[in-house]
């Protein structure tokens, strides 16, 4: 008998019972925290930029090209593009759950390669990139300027150049959208003027890129050079230009006879935003929005954490007249389930502890199943990330019901040794081996039967059997470990603590037994009445049989039980069509309208891109 061996080497179940608490305190300090199991795939996605091209035209010049190339990618389901008007394409590519997506990323990579010859010059100019991102948002952030003293334009580039990187720095960010353009010299051309003179709008396109250059020209007195030379001059020309008026010098057109078009003869040159696809107000006040997404697997609430612990630091390097908000954090709900569901954890180990006391009646016994509760549910939390699970409200759920299923082997084992103590006058070491003799196998039958109820559920195929999955694993590796306990930690604990005690004669204590005694005896009554009347047991469990599928067929059905988010995504979408001037108009008075509901704290409002319908004027 495997249990007699931990009686007489208690040190040796202690150190068991040590080494498996420790791996499961380990583990619960790195495990990713988050709301629900990840049944979403893991996606790479490959954005793309064609200025001036709408739709129609990037559907046909770049995403063909690139999508029949990736297509059927390793352990790909599905892929789904957008493209706009604005010239901005993004392919989003989903693979099978599971999937190693550093391995996907580079797969993906290597295909979109061989797509690049194919690719328009001006999209492999502006660059493709290919990012493993989560396709849930961590947060909206707003960067506005709450004395107005700084326009959207400013704002802008500000995020561009000072909040872009520092964010994808942060561990766990995967990916940072900003939605707002940066600084960018515009050159409005009359198209009048260039049909009169002759010229098209690609003989501007090649004046302006031959001569806003970066040119390298050398040095002056370099190897090899005359003996006579002291030192070597390094050249340095103009560079790029960065002022309108400097643009509006280039030289278009020039004819043998010294006559020259320059640009701002053809064209009006000013500094503005290389994109006016979206505007964004917070509150009613003009704002720039960042999108945060994490990396699939990091920690929600960590990464999280890490963003408002870097913005604080850079928010003191800001300029007056700018502040930030974080409009939405998805956090926030997964933090308020997580505290309600630890209390419940600690309102349920306290019930379960006093219960124990009322009816073992002794302090020693009571400790015994007590130490059973935390070695076995800190042993799951190993098991968890052995498996490459998360901490999330499911887990957590199954590790409340967990706490009544671990207690019971080990009050089992604590009450066979208290009767076999009481009632034939054994020592406590003799008793836990006699009581270990009579009750190992009734502890393993009940573990079997739990197992034979919850493992079935990890099999379960679909989306459904994606999120209970880790409920089933979870409360089925508790019940494991709780048996390991119950047959090593509890009968040592037994042996060396338990101490022949009398029962109360008075109190609250000798009370209750007075009571329960009274009530076993009048259970005995029925359970004794009913046995010579079977057809009326039976009538009762048809009857509950009927109501349990009644109640089935009409309660309500859902995957997963809705919660309160905390936050409300509405979508406005205009006709087809419609300018960006119209969407900011209806946005503007459905965010002041908003802002006067009781309750609400901030409204972020976005014109030009939406969660749902994609990019646009009209959303």
């Amino acid at each position: 008998m495997i249990s007699r061996l931990f009686i007489e080497r208690p040190r040796f179940a202690m150190v068991i019972a040590i080494v498996l608490t420790l791996a499961g305190a380990l583990a619960l300090s790195s495990l990713p925290i988050e709301q629900y199991p990840q049944v979403a795939p893991p996606t790479v996605q490959v954005s793309a930029s064609y200025p001036g091209a709408s739709a129609e035209v990037l559907s046909k010049t770049v995403a063909t090209p690139i999508e029949q190339e990736i297509n059927g990618v390793d352990n790909m389901i599905y892929m789904e593009s957008k493209s706009d008007n604005q010239g901005n394409y993004t392919l989003t590519v989903s693979f099978e759950v599971g999937t190693n997506l550093d391995i996907a990323l580079v797969k993906v990579q290597n295909r979109l390669q061989q797509a690049q010859s194919k690719l328009p010059s001006e999209v492999t100019q502006q660059g493709l990139t290919v990012e493993t991102r989560s396709s849930s948002v961590l947060g909206f952030m707003a960067i506005y300027s709450p004395d107005k003293s700084r326009d959207e334009l400013y704002l802008s580039n500000f995020v561009h150049e000072r909040l872009k990187d520092a964010m994808k720095r942060v561990p766990g960010v995967g990916g940072v959208t900003i939605l707002g353009g940066q600084y960018s010299m515009r050159v409005w051309l009359n198209s009048d003027r260039l049909q009169a003179l002759g010229l098209s709008s690609q003989d501007v396109v090649s004046a302006i890129s031959s001569q806003n250059i970066q040119a390298s020209i050398g040095s002056v007195g370099a190897a090899p050079g005359g003996k006579d030379i002291k030192l070597v001059y390094t050249l340095q020309t103009q560079g790029r230009l960065n002022d309108p008026k400097d643009f509006g010098d280039i030289i278009v057109h020039s004819d043998p006879q010294g006559g020259q078009v320059r640009l701002k003869d053809v064209a009006r040159v000013e500094l503005g935003r290389d994109s006016y696809a979206y505007s964004t107000t917070y509150n009613g006040m003009p704002s720039v929005a960042l999108m945060l997404s994490q990396t699939p697997g990091s920690n929600s609430l960590a990464t999280m954490e890490a963003v408002q612990a870097e913005m604080k630091r850079l928010k003191a390097t800001w300029p007056s007249g700018l502040d930030y908000a974080m409009a939405y954090d998805a956090t926030l709900t997964i933090t308020a389930s997580v505290q309600e569901i630890l209390f419940t954890l600690l309102l349920t180990f306290g019930l379960v502890v006093l219960v124990c006391y009322v009816f073992l009646q002794d302090w020693r016994a009571t400790l015994i199943p007590v130490v059973a509760i935390p070695v076995s549910l800190l042993s799951t939390f190993a098991a968890l990330m052995a498996m490459g699970y998360t901490i999330n409200l499911l887990t957590l759920f199954a590790l409340v019901l967990a706490i009544g299923l671990v207690v019971d082997d080990a009050i089992v084992v604590v009450e066979r040794v208290y009767h076999l103590m009481e009632h034939e006058g054994l020592g406590p070491k003799d008793a836990a081996i006699k009581a270990m003799q009579e009750v190992s196998v009734a502890i393993i039958a009940i573990s079997l039967v739990l197992l034979a109820i919850f493992v079935p559920v990890a099999f379960v195929a679909g989306l459904t059997g994606q999120i209970y999955r880790q409920f089933a694993v979870t409360i089925s590796t508790a019940v494991l470990f709780s048996t390991i306990v119950a047959l090593t930690l509890s009968p040592a604990l037994c042996a060396a603590m338990l101490r022949k005690q009398r029962p109360p004669q008075r109190g609250p204590l000798a009370w209750f037994n007075r009571g329960l005694d009274k009530s076993r005896d009048s259970y005995a009554v029925w359970s004794m009445w009913l046995a010579k009347r079977l057809a009326f047991p039976v009538v009762i469990l048809l009857v509950l049989a009927a109501l349990t599928g009644l109640f089935f067929k009409t309660t309500q059905t859902s995957l997963i039980p809705p919660e309160d988010q905390g936050a409300i995504f509405t979508d406005v979408q205009l006709p087809e069509g419609a300018t960006l001037a119209r969407t900011e108009a209806i946005l503007k008075r459905l965010s002041a309208t908003t802002r006067e509901l009781k309750g609400v704290e901030s409204v972020m409002a976005i014109s030009g891109y939406s969660l749902i319908g994609g990019n646009g004027e009209n959303v």
